[in-house]
């Protein structure tokens, strides 16, 4: 052994690499809490930027349709709820609107549109006003009803069926009108006999669906639940029925019976 081989012996050998430590258990743990809770906080501001747009969109619509066969009150309705006074009215060709100040603690306007009930108008001017519509207030003559009943479960189906109002879902009240006659059907009457037109109706259409849907641009092809009795808690929207009476079971002298109507505009506004 040379003199080289003895330094290097005496200084020995170089020390063996260490690995690098492993992290400690809870550093791991708090870096998965950490990944979590920012996941966590991307899906809240998702769901609140979400909730703003639905919100907004749904402020936009201040518009309260009232819709309906001519003849069933709608003119005097939206008339009484402006002014309360009693008006002579004829048939209407236009849609009327004007701001209304709904009757509760919010203070707030919403615009009451009154639509043209004649069959060659009113689905130009549902397609018209119906995007901005925040409610829908079908109107129905009590005392026609047994005559008009196929006439009105018409319309409304094709108002029920439309894409728009099936999209956005506004609340609907059937307002069962001239309640102050005695010969006027009741709402519950009304709602049943409805109820079993419309799916009378469904099942008619389902064989030659382009009778009623091609009158409406946007509808869909199907009301209710597929294989079951139609009835109107299988819609999307809430739909309400109401007795009321634009002229009033005093006369024209007296006031209208529309508290019930009041109190739903009064809800949904």
């Amino acid at each position: 052994m040379d003199a080289g081989e003895v330094r290097a012996a005496r200084r020995g050998s170089p020390p063996a690499p260490q690995d690098a430590p492993l992290p400690a258990p809870q550093d791991e743990a708090q870096a998965h809490l950490w990944a979590s809770a920012a996941v966590v906080s991307v899906l809240v501001i998702a769901l609140l930027i979400i909730w703003k747009l639905v919100q907004s969109r749904k402020s936009s619509r201040r518009a309260v349709l009232l819709v309906g066969l001519s003849d069933s009150g709608k003119t005097l309705l939206f008339v009484r709820l402006l002014t309360g006074i009693f008006q002579n009215t004829q048939t209407s060709i236009t849609a009327n609107s004007a701001l209304h100040r709904v009757k509760n603690d919010k203070n707030v306007n919403v615009t009451l549109v009154d639509l043209p009930g004649h069959e060659s108008l009113r689905l130009q001017f549902l397609d018209k006003f119906k995007a901005a519509a925040r409610a829908v207030v079908f109107v129905v003559d009590s005392v026609a009803f047994q005559r008009e009943m196929k006439d009105v479960a018409e319309f409304l189906y094709q108002l029920l069926i439309d894409n728009t109002l099936l999209k956005n879902a506004p609340p609907l009240l059937i307002a069962c009108n001239k309640q102050d006659v005695t010969m006027a059907k009741s709402s519950k009457l009304i709602q049943q006999q409805l109820e079993r037109e419309l799916n009378t109706l469904r099942v008619t259409l389902s064989a030659a669906p382009s009778i009623l849907d091609g009158s409406s641009s946007g509808s869909a092809s199907q009301l209710g639940k597929k294989g079951k009795e139609f009835d109107f808690s299988q819609l999307p929207m809430k739909v309400e029925f109401v007795e009321c009476s634009a002229r009033g079971s005093k006369g024209e002298e007296g006031n209208a019976d529309i508290e019930e109507l009041e109190k739903w505009l009064a809800k949904i506004a």
